[in-house]
C-alpha cells in the first residue's frame, strides 16, 4: 500500500470515438442503454454547454477503480496477450509512444519501467487491457454494463475517463505520455521527493509537515500530497523537507516511513512547470461528457462539463489527491461491489482498510 503515490478500430477493443459524437466504441458502450446517463445540454452559439452538476446525485452500486503510478511491476501485460482485443492495445500504444511498451512491461528492467515517462503509459494501457480481459470471460460484459461509477488514483483518473468514453484510447494515451514527460521535466528542475507516512491520521501528518517546514527554506517545504486512507498518507516536497519529515516521523509516533520510487514531488507546486504543457494538450483534445460519473482526484466530485474536466485535469498534478474522501463517499452512498483493474492490488488494500467488509475484485492483465 505504501507504494501507491498516491488507452485501427477493432470491434472488440478500445477505439476512437467518432468526431460526430456517434456511439462510442465497444469498450465504452453499454449493452443495456437504459443504464447510460443522458447528457442535458443547451446550445450557446456553436457550443454545447453541459450542466456540470449532471451527476451530482449519483447513486453508485458497482465501480471500476484504476491504479496510479507505483502499481507497475515487471511481467504485467503478459496475461493480456491471450486476448486479441487486449493485445491490440499494446500494438497501438507502440505507434503512439515510439517504443515497444509490451517488451518493457514484460521484461523490464525494473528501473526503466519505474521511470515516470514509461510507468504512466504502461499502467494506463495495462489497466484498459484488463477491461478487455474481463470482457472476454463469461459474464464479463454484464459486469462492464453494470458499472455506474468509475475513478482512478492520480494517473488512473485518465484511465477512468477513457473507460467512461470522455476521450478515445489514443487521445488518452497521448495525454498520459505528455503528462509523464512534463512531470519528469518538472522533477528534473528541482530536487524533490515523496514519502509515505504509515500509522498516523491526517491531522498528525499535517502537524509533522508543519514541524518539518519550520526547519527548511520556503523552496523546500512539504505538504500532504495523497490522502490515501486512514494511516497512509503521502507527503511531497523539497528533498531537505522530506528528509526532515523522515527524521521527525518517529517522534510523532509514525509506525514507519517509506520513500516512494517516483521522480519528484507530485501533486504539489513543484509540478507547476508541467501545468502549461498539460493545459495546451487538453485544449487540443476532444473531451465529451462521460457516460457515467468519473470522480475527480482534485475535489472528489463527478464532473460532466468537458471544459471543467480539462481544467480539473490540468490542476490535478499540483493538487492533493483526495482518494480517502472519494472511497468514503462511494461507500457511504451505498456502493455494493468494486473492481480494481490493472497491475497491483494497492487500491483493494485501501478499500479494505476503510471497510473490511467491502467487496472488491482484482482484474489483472
Amino acid at each position: 500500500m505504501a507504494a501507491a503515490t498516491a488507452s485501427l478500430a477493432l470491434p472488440s477493443s478500445l477505439s476512437s470515438l467518432r468526431s460526430n459524437g456517434a456511439a462510442p466504441p465497444r469498450c465504452f458502450r453499454l449493452h443495456n442503454p437504459s443504464r447510460s446517463r443522458v447528457s442535458m445540454s443547451v446550445s450557446v452559439g456553436s457550443q454545447a454547454v453541459v450542466d456540470d452538476a449532471l451527476f451530482a446525485d449519483y447513486k453508485p452500486t458497482s465501480a471500476f477503480l484504476f491504479p496510479g503510478q507505483g502499481a507497475q511491476a515487471v511481467g504485467m501485460g503478459k496475461e493480456a496477450q491471450a486476448v486479441p482485443a487486449a493485445a491490440e492495445l499494446y500494438k497501438k500504444a507502440n505507434d503512439i509512444l515510439g517504443f515497444d511498451l509490451l517488451d518493457v512491461c514484460i521484461n523490464g528492467p525494473k528501473e526503466k519501467l519505474n521511470s515516470t515517462v514509461i510507468s504512466q503509459p504502461a499502467i494506463y494501457v495495462t489497466s484498459l487491457a484488463a477491461v478487455e480481459l474481463l470482457r472476454a470471460r463469461d459474464g464479463g460484459q454484464q459486469i462492464i454494463d453494470s458499472v455506474d461509477v468509475t475513478c482512478g488514483l492520480s494517473l488512473g483518473e485518465y484511465t477512468a475517463l477513457a473507460f467512461a468514453g470522455a476521450f478515445s484510447f489514443e487521445d488518452g494515451l497521448k495525454l498520459v505520455k505528455l503528462r509523464g514527460e512534463a512531470m519528469q521535466e518538472a522533477s528534473d528542475a528541482a530536487k524533490s521527493a515523496m514519502v509515505s507516512i504509515i500509522g498516523l491520521d491526517s491531522e498528525k501528518v499535517q502537524q509533522l509537515c508543519d514541524a518539518a517546514n519550520q526547519e527548511v527554506d520556503l523552496a523546500e517545504k512539504v505538504q500532504i500530497a495523497n490522502y490515501l486512507c486512514p494511516g497512509n498518507y503521502a507527503v511531497s516536497g523539497g528533498l531537505k523537507g522530506i528528509e526532515a519529515v523522515e527524521a521527525k516521523a518517529k517522534s510523532f509516533k509514525a509506525r514507519m516511513t517509506v520513500r516512494l520510487a517516483v521522480a519528484g514531488a507530485f501533486h504539489t507546486s513543484f509540478m507547476e512547470p508541467a501545468v502549461s504543457r498539460l493545459e495546451a494538450a487538453l485544449v487540443a483534445t476532444q473531451i465529451r461528457t462521460p457516460r457515467i460519473p468519473v470522480i475527480s482526484n482534485v475535489d472528489a466530485q463527478p464532473h460532466s462539463d468537458s471544459e471543467t474536466i480539462k481544467k480539473i485535469l490540468a490542476r490535478q498534478v499540483t493538487s492533493p489527491v483526495q482518494w480517502e474522501t472519494t472511497v468514503k463517499t462511494l461507500l457511504t452512498k451505498g456502493l455494493k461491489k468494486s473492481y480494481e483493474l490493472g497491475p497491483g492490488k494497492v487500491i483493494a488494500g485501501i478499500v479494505k482498510r476503510m471497510d473490511k467488509g467491502a467487496e472488491i475484485e482484482n482484474i489483472g492483465a
